[in-house]
């Protein structure tokens, strides 16, 4: 069973630019290899935006 990403890949990019850690996600050779404290790090950002984009 395939799980269906709920941020794309893209709005995954930008946040990862603006939290400075692109690089990380680059040379791990993409998400697989990412550390969970900085996906945590990029899922909290997604919240903060959607809730901005809520009000």
């Amino acid at each position: 069973m395939s799980r269906k990403g709920l941020m794309s890949d893209k709005l995954k990019e930008e946040i990862a630019k603006e939290l400075g850690v692109y690089d990380e996600v680059k040379k791990a050779g993409g998400w697989g290899n990412v550390s969970s404290k900085t996906c945590g790090n990029i899922v909290t950002k997604a919240i903060e935006i959607a809730n901005r984009n809520a009000e």
